[in-house]
């Protein structure tokens, strides 16, 4: 049973740790190389109790039990009573190896040692050690208190009792244990690849505007769009986990970075810690849609929609009556006709070549994410840029927001999503974690709207497979690549929770 935790390291995620440690109960030592700094972290621990008291969220006596679980100690031997460290300093193999070797000689042999790194190999790690068997990964996310889920990281050499005890050493906490293998970005920073380097790569085709990204993106339901997030997070930060992941796996397509991200970490262009990011700060970015001017004459010219996708075709015919816009129901349209097609990870450009349209009057929507109140619109290089005005105005009268962008494949929240789930697909293939620790970690470390699997199961893996294949074949980049964990179930009808029968047990 473990009693006595300690804390090396005392900045903002040291601290975290030891804060919800001593409210669960334990007695909690904390140590840094820096004793003031140790004790520094303890009066502002200390702080935020008083504050939680104030505020109703903490009694009284838990607040004074906390403040007595918790105890600087100026030197490593003052943590030879502990029955688990948590190493929480900075991101370097050598030097948490050196510390790792110096509690080799400090504390218990029953003693759990375990690193609170994100980004470095726990087995790694632990080879230097002389138990390696009892050291493991416990991945906390900043702010500690509030971030609910914690990665429990097997090793190698771990052992299995050492993280059966770490899981109820979490969940005691108050926090969430996900259980994951010794992998590049564990969960969530694998995870959460593909949402901003997709962003950056649409960027870096002249898609769309960061700004119409963003809410792009919103729109379909996330809090923060990319790079609102990589602004907030500091490309100091984001970049290099993205170059460290890419790197780890042999330069994976899937999680290749991009030179825009570089140039603007040498510009030191970082986001709001810098002033300056994909946005300028202070001023907060307005990611409100431009709603444009009214229209003063209504709209006379029909629109056809392409039955390439039946339901496709039943959803926008019945949002365009709606509208009260004359729809050409012909087989093929007439000559003053607005062309609508609906691709999944197609471009027009595609469209207009297969079904024979006027690349002029054709544009494509976006049905996979389109609502009564927000739609996509995707332009080709033909495309007259006064027709597709004339219609971004009209549908601002019935208060939906259109979004302009150019051609390219899958749009730019079919292609972000797409990647997304095809991303934790092959986590899932390569048992990184169970699918449904996958979907609970991304949910409560990125606050996705929803898992990954479970929206790709909403979407229609068959749909989602459809996209990505179709922009593997339009740009022939390995990086669309299906994972053959989503071909399989959707080729047998499954749930992309759907896990295999593990013969080996």
């Amino acid at each position: 049973m473990l009693r006595v935790i300690a804390v090396v390291g005392a900045g903002a995620m040291g601290k975290g740790i030891a804060q919800i440690s001593a409210q669960a109960g334990f007695q909690v030592l904390m140590f840094d190389v820096n004793t003031a700094a140790a004790e520094k972290a303890r009066a502002d621990i200390c702080l935020q109790w008083d504050k939680m008291q104030d505020k109703g969220k903490l009694s009284a006596h838990l607040c004074s039990a906390a403040k007595s679980k918790l105890r600087v100690v100026d030197t490593l031997s003052g943590l030879a009573s502990s029955d688990l460290v948590i190493e929480a300093i900075i991101e370097n193999l050598d030097v948490k190896r050196d510390l790792f070797a110096q509690l080799d000689e400090v504390v218990s042999e029953h003693c759990i040692l375990a690193t609170n790194t994100s980004s470095l190999s726990v087995t790694s790690i632990a080879a230097k050690t002389r138990l390696p068997q009892r050291v493991a990964g416990l991945h906390f996310f900043n702010p500690v208190p509030l971030m609910k889920v914690v990665e429990v990281i097997h090793g190698l050499r771990t052992d299995t009792a050492v993280i059966s005890q770490l899981r109820i050493f979490v969940q005691e906490t108050g926090h969430t244990p996900v259980l994951a293998k010794d992998t590049p970005g564990f969960i969530v920073n694998h995870a959460g690849r593909a949402y901003v380097t997709e962003a950056l790569k649409i960027l870096q085709e002249n898609v769309a505007d960061v700004s119409v990204i963003d809410q792009i993106m919103r729109s379909a339901g996330f809090k923060l769009g990319p790079f609102e997030l990589m602004d907030l997070t500091g490309l100091d930060v984001s970049h290099p986990v993205m170059e460290a992941i890419y790197q780890q796996y042999y330069q994976e397509p899937r999680y290749r970075p991009s030179q825009i991200a570089a140039q603007r970490l040498q510009a030191g262009l970082l986001g709001r810690k810098s002033g300056a990011g994909f946005y300028t700060y202070p001023t907060t970015p307005d990611l409100s849609p431009t709603i444009p001017e009214s229209v003063d004459a209504r709209w006379h010219i029909p629109i056809w929609i392409s039955r390439q996708d039946t339901e496709a075709h039943a959803l926008l015919s019945a949002f365009f009556a709606h509208c009260d816009m004359p729809l050409d129901t012909s087989t093929s349209p007439s000559e003053h006709a607005l062309c609508i097609v609906t691709p999944f990870g197609e471009d027009v450009s595609t469209c207009v070549v297969r079904e024979g349209l006027d690349a002029r009057r054709t544009v494509g929507v976006d049905t996979m994410f389109a609502s009564d109140v927000s739609m996509t619109v995707m332009l080709n290089p033909a495309t007259d840029a006064h027709l597709a005005q004339q219609l971004k105005r009209n549908l601002s009268e019935f208060n939906c927001i259109v979004h302009l962008i150019q051609d390219s494949v899958g749009f730019v929240a079919q292609r972000i999503i797409a990647s997304i789930v095809n991303v934790a697909c092959d986590m899932s293939q390569q048992a990184v974690c169970s699918p449904a620790d996958l979907d609970l970690a991304v949910v409560l470390g990125l606050a996705y709207p929803d898992g990954p699997l479970s929206w790709g199961d909403k979407l229609g893996a068959s749909r989602i497979l459809l996209v990505l294949r179709n922009m593997l074949d339009s740009t022939g980049d390995p990086r669309y690549r299906p994972s053959p964990w989503l071909v399989r179930r959707v080729q047998l009808g499954l749930s992309l929770l759907q896990q295999a029968q593990d013969t080996r047990k």
